[in-house]
């Protein structure tokens, strides 16, 4: 119980943590993100062991994973504005769960091929899509929008915590067993979150039914609202532009962890996991860092004072240089987790409810679609530069991708509109 003298903010975190629906989304979450942290470490630990793959199929794999943003990305959110988003998410789940499943099973018979993890990694983006479009519309409904920094900060810290050890669990399993078993691990965390979901009381309105649904049209409004703006226009290019130099660096840095610096899987998973600790201490943070900074101004600071160390991590080499390397990612991760908080919630909070699913939509299009590109990018550099320069060149563009927030219009304001008007006005 909170005393009337408790600050608003810390009643609010307290009302969260009495909401019982929110923790069902919030362990299912949990539970998801771990099994995917595994999946992240073990499927392109097995793509090397079974298929012996170079950077460029390795490239190619990254790409298939994030595809979807640019295939259905835009209608997705058309879509999702049409439906009951738990319903859809619990979906989701199963199908992910089914779909990774296939994958060992085939291991196990002998007969895996790049082409079936193509496949599969593009399938899982496609119900990715689906996901994370609806998650994020349904939070703001679950919660209220009075507590979307309090909650997108706790579903950030169980990511993060799950980046923590999941790339740890995922090496360690693999070198014990082997990467096809460990794999497993991903299906039951997708089977976890959908029985936590589906344990969710709380009523959800179903959107209204247009007579004559036109998709182009909805499209084009969810499109409008978002590029209107200047402020989600500068949020939208920093996030793009910070993501396809992340799949430039994802693309190489498993290969250079194992080819140029030489550890093994389970030292693999241990350094990835150490480096999550960074998002752990930002989601910690992160609602701090608001309320001091401002919710606004947070955005761009965050980014700009954190992106930097990240030209530590291609200096990575066994022994002391790969202390300083792993160094910089957890102060990087530090500073990505306290700007996906703020910029997610400055977004929720701004967006009419009927628009949230294409407004949410729109920019993962342009954020997430950016990453397969990035990862081919990546790729292409390691084929004939090296995963170092690849490493080189993808921590220097995440550093310049904070020039979109700190140029623009948010360099001004301190807290995140009180209402959907105001952002509209500040387009």
């Amino acid at each position: 119980m909170t005393s009337p003298g408790t600050p608003p903010t810390a009643r609010r975190r307290a009302a969260l943590w009495r909401h019982r629906d929110f923790r069902q989304l919030w362990v299912g979450d949990t539970i998801a993100q771990f099994g995917y942290q595994v999946g992240q470490v073990v499927l392109p630990l097995l793509a090397i062991s079974a298929l012996q793959v170079s950077p460029g199929q390795m490239g190619l794999l990254g790409a298939a994973e994030n595809a979807a943003f640019l295939l259905v990305g835009l209608p997705a959110g058309a879509w999702v504005d049409r439906m009951r988003k738990r319903p859809l998410m619990i979906a989701m789940d199963l199908t992910r769960a089914v779909l990774l499943l296939t994958v060992p099973v085939v291991a196990w018979l002998g007969a895996l091929t790049l082409a079936h993890l193509l496949v599969v990694a593009l399938a899982i983006g496609v119900c990715t899509v689906f996901f994370d479009v609806g998650y994020q519309s349904y939070l703001p409904g679950l919660v209220g929008r009075e507590h979307l920094v309090e909650g997108n900060a706790k579903l950030q810290a169980s990511q993060t915590v799950a980046a923590l050890a999941g790339p740890a669990l995922g090496g360690g399993l693999t070198q014990a067993l082997s990467a096809a078993s460990a794999l497993v691990a991903t299906t039951v965390g997708y089977l976890s979150s959908a029985l936590s979901l589906s344990r969710i009381r709380t009523g959800e309105q179903a959107p209204e039914r247009k007579q004559t649904p036109n998709l182009r049209a909805e499209v084009a409004e969810g499109l409008r609202f978002v590029f209107g703006n200047r402020l989600l226009v500068a949020i939208t290019a920093c996030t793009s532009t910070a993501n396809f130099f992340g799949g430039v660096v994802n693309a190489s840095f498993v290969l250079f962890l194992s080819g140029v610096v030489g550890l093994s899987p389970g030292q693999i998973g241990l350094v990835i996991g150490v480096q999550a600790l960074g998002g752990v201490l930002g989601a910690l943070v992160a609602g701090r860092v608001g309320d001091w900074l401002g919710g606004a101004r947070a955005i761009w600071v965050s980014t700009l004072v954190t992106s930097p160390f990240g030209l530590l991590v291609p200096l990575a080499a066994p022994g002391w240089p790969l202390v300083l390397s792993t160094f910089g990612f957890v102060v990087t991760g530090i500073g990505v987790v306290v700007y996906n908080v703020a910029q997610v919630s400055f977004r929720q909070a701004v967006c009419p409810d009927a628009l949230l699913g294409r407004m949410n939509a729109s920019i993962r299009f342009v954020v997430w679609g950016t990453l397969p590109l990035g990862s081919l990018a990546g790729g292409l550099i390691g084929e004939w530069a090296g995963v170092r320069t690849a490493l080189w060149v993808g921590v220097g563009g995440t550093v310049l991708s904070a020039l979109w927030v700190v140029c623009s219009p948010l360099r001004r304001m301190r807290d995140v509109p009180n209402a959907p008007e105001e952002v509209v006005a500040a387009g």
